[in-house]
């Protein structure tokens, strides 16, 4: 792990020169790719950096305690390791989580088409609040929703419907949602 690690800081170095050269803002399409790899490596870079300076911190504690005399001194120092030994741990979790391999298509947008099934004027209105439950995730997510075509029912629900929601991670979390749904409630057509 700390290998990998050490690899993306000297790439980050890396990229920093390569950005700094005058030369490399003539070639947009070069500038903007080193722009976004730069983007996808600082945060771990930056997590990893903060973990050496625990790590050093709790090495300096450690030695101040062997060395310590002081009752209150001794007392504050094993409170430090403690709390220091946590946040290592805590930092060491997410450079793990961060290490994992990227979805490939984790950065792009969705297209999603919802069908009525069998059921009629029931299975339209069903369509039409899964329409809406979709919207209003999208919503707060703070994703872009374009309705793209639809045939509505005569009843206010959705025999089709096909839209497409565009934004930060939608892929990431939206890939799932896939497959045949059934209700099974009073009919709203007969009640």
């Amino acid at each position: 792990m700390f290998d990998k690690l050490e690899a993306l800081k000297k790439r980050l170095e890396e990229i920093d020169g390569i950005l700094a050269d005058p030369d490399t803002l003539a070639d947009s399409k070069q500038y903007v790719r080193l722009v976004k790899e730069r983007a996808s490596i600082e945060e771990i870079v930056f997590l990893y950096d903060h973990f050496r300076t625990l790590s050093d911190q709790l090495t300096d504690a450690e030695q101040m305690l062997n060395s310590e005399n002081d009752p209150e001194m001794v007392e504050f120092l094993r409170d430090e390791v403690r709390r220091l030994k946590e946040e290592i741990e805590n930092t060491s979790r997410k450079m793990r989580i961060m290490l994992i391999p990227k979805d490939e298509d984790a950065g792009k947008d969705i297209i999603v088409e919802i069908r009525a099934g069998a059921g009629g004027d029931e299975a339209a209105l069903f369509a039409a609040d899964l329409f809406r439950m979709y919207t209003r995730y999208a919503e707060r997510k703070g994703w872009n929703v374009e309705q793209m075509s639809s045939s509505p029912s005569d009843m206010g629900g959705y025999k089709e419907v096909i839209f497409s929601i565009k934004g930060d991670d939608v892929h990431s979390r939206m890939k799932f949602e896939s497959g045949v749904h059934r209700v099974q409630r009073i009919p709203v057509t007969e009640s």
